[in-house]
């Protein structure tokens, strides 16, 4: 019976792709359309974050590298990727593993030189694949020149570079306190003193990372141009990295502490009062430079690397209101696709809130194509944030279709397609990220998601060789959960991302299609259509359940009852005939081309 459903699966994907191909839309492109070279590349593209000290070590070090990720490329090809994200790969101390940026002109030593970084470029284009840098605006490392120039002397022209001010009640003797009472993300006062000039300086993040002074016109221009510096490198655009923590409130007034129920403070993972944060994010100095960067890169694209390039923002915002301001004003553009962080870190599947989300980024962002994400680096991966423990691979296929056959973009990070588990440490001293040294042990870090990719059962996984030490340990799950065992399993969850993937690709409704939803009294299953002019909608229907769901999806009969096609279908989930009558297993998926014009 599986191998007559995966059939009649891949025979509707050919005529699927038959269908785009009728109504004008090649399907040659391995891992994209027609228009994947082209100007709106980017609005139904395929984004794979890869966080290069884990993806593939290619010299033996323990780390990935530059190298590693190019003997990759076959593979990301077949998954149908059309760009890859990179996490920072400049020169860096490594505080914060590549976030703390030294040399915004270079590679890191550790992932390689500038020559392998032309060879990935050359080679991923070669495969229909961009390639994404991730651009951090905010800090810089402490070991930076600006910086190091900043804090030689209270005269340096590069002290204005950067956010310094006297502490409370200083003295010639005395540092006084800080100048208010901002936290680091990362735990404790945001403000460090440096006795050689005798001032504060603020960090957002660690301590060696130094706020930008946004303020300052020479740092705007600087940003220019190291970005012209990698567009002319043949980047196809930036990720841009904490971009609404860009500016501070000027008059440095004291951030509001928040309360219980009952009156009292709440304590936060690190020991701190938890503060309202309103004063150091998104203020709306961050559309003028996010509008001034984007001009600069409105003017590249030349034949060897034509089209779009894009940008990217990391925009956790509390509303859907303020998501839609970050793509700019007429005339003044800022952001191609900033994260829809509201839907993907919900951490819970609840089909009402899954439903309100996806209708606000449909219908409240003016006409804007959204980015869907349900994962990234900084964050548990999907099982720990959405797995019950019993359903777990279920869970992450109906994630999946909803990443993938929603309308615009989709991007997901390095594994997921796999299924790779978060694998925290166990103990402090294996801890690697400083997140976890200085939260243990409430806080255990982000190792636990940044573990090597898993890509087979051999020793370390085939990430690095036999006789090496891996810089993060290979959780114990990857002699069964790895890239080699899965590609050659029809029902893996491998095979499934590349289904919806390709569907996302040839499938002109999926292609383009607005999102309609259905059935949307339903409380236990989430289901809608997507529908593009001239070809049969595709209807789409997942039971956030553990139960068995039957669902009636012609909305009170105002949709005719069938037939239906199935495009794809949880392994061993029921096959229904009509739009009538869908039943769904235990977390079942299922999509099917609604023919009905066949039906009238």
């Amino acid at each position: 019976m599986r191998w007559t459903k995966i059939a009649r699966c891949l025979t509707s994907l050919l005529l699927s792709a038959t269908t785009l191909v009728l109504a004008g839309q090649s399907s040659s492109v391995p891992n994209g359309t027609q228009t994947a070279t082209g100007r709106d590349w980017w609005k139904n593209a395929v984004f794979y974050e890869i966080y290069p000290r884990s993806f593939q070590d290619s010299n033996g070090d323990g780390i990935g590298d530059l190298k590693g990720i190019t003997q990759r490329l076959d593979y990301l090809q077949q998954l149908g990727v059309d760009a890859i994200w990179l996490t920072p790969i400049y020169p860096s101390p490594q505080v914060d593993f590549g976030y703390d940026i030294s040399d915004y002109k270079s590679i890191d030593p550790k992932y390689g030189t500038l020559a392998d970084f032309d060879r990935l470029i050359a080679e991923a284009n070669k495969r229909h694949i961009r390639v994404i840098m991730d651009m951090v605006m905010n800090h810089t490392s402490d070991k930076h020149k600006w910086f190091l120039q900043s804090r030689s002397s209270r005269t340096n022209p590069y002290r204005n570079w950067y956010v310094w001010r006297d502490g409370k009640g200083e003295t010639a003797t005395d540092k006084g306190e800080p100048p208010n009472n901002w936290q680091s993300v990362f735990g404790h006062s945001a403000w460090e003193w440096d006795e050689k000039t005798r001032q504060y300086y603020y960090h957002k993040f660690y301590i060696q990372q130094p706020d930008l002074n946004w303020n300052n016109q020479k740092v705007h221009d600087a940003f220019k141009d190291i970005i012209s510096f990698w567009l002319k490198r043949g980047v196809a655009g930036f990720r841009f990295d904490a971009i609404t923590t860009l500016f501070e409130d000027p008059n440095w007034t004291d951030e509001d502490e928040l309360k219980d129920k009952d009156g009292n403070p709440i304590l936060n993972n690190y020991g701190d009062v938890s503060l309202a944060n309103v004063r150091t994010d998104n203020l709306p100095g961050v559309h003028t430079v996010m509008a001034e960067m984007r001009a600069t890169a409105d003017k590249f694209s030349n034949e060897k690397f034509p089209g779009t390039r894009v940008f990217i923002g990391e925009t956790y915002l509390p509303n859907i209101a303020e998501l839609a301001k970050q793509y700019g004003m007429p005339g003044h553009p800022e952001f191609h696709l900033p994260m829809d962080t509201q839907l993907g870190f919900i951490n819970k599947i609840d089909v009402g809130t899954f439903r309100a989300k996806l209708i606000d980024v449909e219908t409240r962002i003016g006409g804007n194509t959204p980015l869907l994400v349900f994962d990234n680096h900084d964050n548990p991966r999907l099982d720990a944030r959405y797995g019950d423990g019993v359903h777990d691979t279920d869970i992450q296929r109906v994630v999946s279709t909803v990443l993938f056959t929603s309308r615009g973009a989709s991007l997901f990070y390095y594994g997921d397609e796999i299924g790779m588990s978060t694998t925290p440490p166990s103990r402090k001293e294996d801890v690697k990220d400083p997140v976890g040294l200085t939260g243990w042990p409430k806080e255990k870090g982000r190792d636990g998601e940044r573990t090597p990719m898993q890509w087979d059962s051999t020793m370390h996984a085939g990430f690095t060789s036999p006789t090496s030490q891996p810089w993060l340990p290979i959780p114990p799950s990857a002699e069964s959960v790895n890239v080699e065992k899965q590609k050659t399993d029809p029902d893996s969850l491998l095979a499934w991302y590349q289904a919806l993937i390709r569907l996302k690709k040839t499938n002109a409704s999926i292609a383009r299609g607005d999102n309609i939803m259905l059935a949307t009294q339903n409380a236990k299953v989430l289901s809608w259509m997507r529908r593009t002019p001239g070809v049969s909608p595709v209807i789409v229907a997942v039971n956030m359940t553990a139960d068995p769901q039957t669902i009636d999806l012609t909305n009170g009969g105002k949709l005719a009852s069938g037939p239906l096609r199935t495009l794809l279908v949880t392994p061993g989930g029921p096959d229904p005939a009509s739009l009538k009558t869908v039943s769904l297993g235990p977390v079942g998926v299922y999509i099917g081309q609604w023919d009905y014009t066949l039906s009238q």
